[in-house]
């Protein structure tokens, strides 16, 4: 019980040295609410502007790859949630190139605080809420599709939980190759709201080698795909085995264990700006 309390408390720490950090950029950003609230309002507009280009695809056709408009809703409130909550909690890691060529992670790496935390509080934007807000309003229209069961309820709220957790990875994990590349963040962008872009829509749209690729390579799929199999009670169209309809925690969890590895290859790699 001591080993278990101790590790609880380990974990904690970073948790609490992160909000703390979060908490003095938040602060910063209410210094100003009317600007504030143009940011949010701006914020929430433009990521409104994809799900109105699907409203506006299905004026003119009934369904998409088999899925109706209601249901496409459903996949683009589950990736929006997913990406908005890591995008608002680590997105800043994507400024990892700049930090190195400024200096400033030179500076972080002095201080008592795990790298990665800083790095990601670091200039902690809560205008990004509006992502969150805005998924949040579209998944709602577009849970009305499903014949809700307590079992279906559960997996919605896990995939939710799970896709901001692979998003979190694909962050981190495409980002900490500017330990090696430089300012290279466009080519984590392609993975990661690139990833979002893809699974804004039904998989059943694309070839079935990408969706193997999205399955068992970058598992963007199990960020919405096979989580929305389930809730909508479908058979997989491409015939994948069913219990990945059910594998979005393992696959997070994978994901995860990968890309903390590969975190720490960078760091250990890492040998000062300039070199």
């Amino acid at each position: 019980m001591a080993d278990l309390a101790a590790r609880a408390a380990g974990l904690a720490l970073p948790v609490r040295q992160y909000a703390q950090i979060a908490a003095m950029w938040v602060r910063a950003a209410l210094a100003y609410p009317a600007s504030f609230a143009m940011f949010v309002v701006g914020s929430f507009a433009l990521t409104g502007l994809d799900f109105v280009g699907i409203w506006i695809i299905f004026s003119r056709i009934d369904n998409l790859g088999g899925f109706g408009v209601r249901e496409v809703a459903l996949l683009y409130g589950l990736t929006g949630l997913g990406i908005g909550f890591a995008d608002l909690t680590i997105g800043n890691v994507e400024r990892l190139g700049t930090l190195v060529r400024t200096g400033e992670l030179d500076v972080m790496l002095t201080r008592p605080v795990p790298l990665l935390v800083q790095v990601c509080a670091d200039r902690f934007a809560l205008r990004r809420v509006a992502r969150i807000t805005q998924a949040g309003l579209v998944l709602g229209w577009g849970a009305t599709s499903v014949s809700w069961t307590p079992a279906r309820a559960l997996v919605a709220v896990i995939a939710v939980a799970a896709a901001a957790v692979i998003f979190f990875c694909l962050f981190v994990l495409f980002s900490t190759f500017q330990f090696w590349w430089g300012d290279a963040s466009e080519f984590a962008n392609a993975f990661t709201y690139g990833g979002n872009t893809i699974t804004q829509y039904p998989l059943t749209v694309f070839p079935r080698e990408l969706v193997v690729s999205l399955t068992l390579v970058v598992p963007i799929a199990f960020v919405n795909w096979y989580p929305a199999l389930f809730l909508l009670d479908r058979a997989d169209p491409f015939g994948m085995p069913g219990w990945l309809q059910l594998a979005s925690p393992l696959a997070a969890a994978v994901l995860l264990a990968v890309t903390m590895s590969f975190w720490r290859i960078g760091v250990r790699h890492y040998t000062s700006t300039g070199s």
